[in-house]
């Protein structure tokens, strides 16, 4: 007599898990309120640069300090997505991350979620997977939030046009957009380390506060670290250290050095700390 027919893989199961995660994520209040603190930022900025020039001066001719774009804001709008990403990249936007990543594993053990989640045949290493990119979208989507409110203020406030480069070229609109457009993916992969930083702190306890505010400190004590002239030889291997590359992306040529440094560190802080937080849910005692 023949056994029993083998069940059949779905082989959009894993695709169905992301979906189930994403929605999950993006109907949480508090990943409403990060990218809601995240997309007035830019208005923000937009609203003090226009009082501040209010009378036809420039952005910059207070003296006072800010993002190099700033003094552009006026001249185009276009500036103030530049200027929007590098006031949110240092805090704002690896805090959502952070935030987001370190919830993802000890948010479902403090609510009791994670052990039933294991019961469906999802796996670890696939869950952990999806709780990993749907982190890194979250980084994506966020990144886009501050880039579009900008974009919407800039064009409401001051006008819009040629770009001029940091390199003091023009280039067209359009250019400026693809350069934008580039920017937002750059950002997004600077915020990739910190995912997988706040994943594996993630399965190392069961509260999600805790991970959460964990991932936060540590994220503020490195930036710390990379602002102290004494530890200048090991600041370039902290996650930090080239993340305002991107203002690279604005120069005639684009100047690529610091930007693939960026790249290469993220990649080995997620392999590092994504291999960690791998090896330590697989391994995990579930109870709750």
């Amino acid at each position: 007599m023949p056994g029993p027919a083998p069940v059949a893989r779905h082989p959009f199961r894993g695709l169905g898990l992301f979906r189930s995660e994403l929605l999950t994520t993006f109907r949480r209040w508090r990943t409403l309120a990060l990218l809601a603190v995240l997309a007035a930022v830019p208005v923000l900025v937009g609203i003090a640069v226009k009082i501040e020039t209010g009378g036809g001066g420039d952005a910059g001719a207070s003296g006072g300090a800010g993002p190099a774009f700033i003094a552009q804001i006026t001249n185009n709008g276009l500036f103030l997505v530049f200027t929007s990403i590098a006031a949110t990249l240092p805090f704002f936007l690896p805090m959502a991350t952070g935030v987001i990543a370190g919830d993802a594993v000890a948010g479902e053990a403090s609510a009791g979620t994670l052990r039933y989640l294991l019961v469906a045949p999802a796996g670890r290493t696939r869950l952990l997977l999806t709780k990993y990119v749907t982190t890194v979208t979250f980084c994506l989507v966020a990144t886009c939030v501050v880039a579009a409110s900008a974009l919407a203020v800039g064009a409401l406030l001051f006008p819009l046009g040629e770009v001029t480069t940091i390199s003091g070229t023009r280039i067209s609109f359009g250019e400026g957009l693809g350069r934008t457009l580039l920017i937002v993916l750059a950002v997004t992969v600077s915020l990739i380390g910190v995912a997988a930083l706040g994943l594996f702190i993630s399965t190392l306890t069961n509260s999600g506060i805790a991970a959460m505010a964990t991932t936060v400190g540590l994220l503020i004590t490195v930036q710390i670290v990379d602002t102290i002239p004494q530890l200048a030889a090991v600041q370039p291997y902290l996650f930090p250290h080239y993340w305002l590359s991107f203002a690279d992306l604005m120069r005639e040529p684009v100047l690529w050095d610091d930007l693939v440094k960026n790249l290469e560190l993220q990649v080995v802080y997620a392999a590092v700390f994504g291999s960690a937080a791998w090896a330590r849910f697989t391994a995990k005692d579930i109870t709750a």
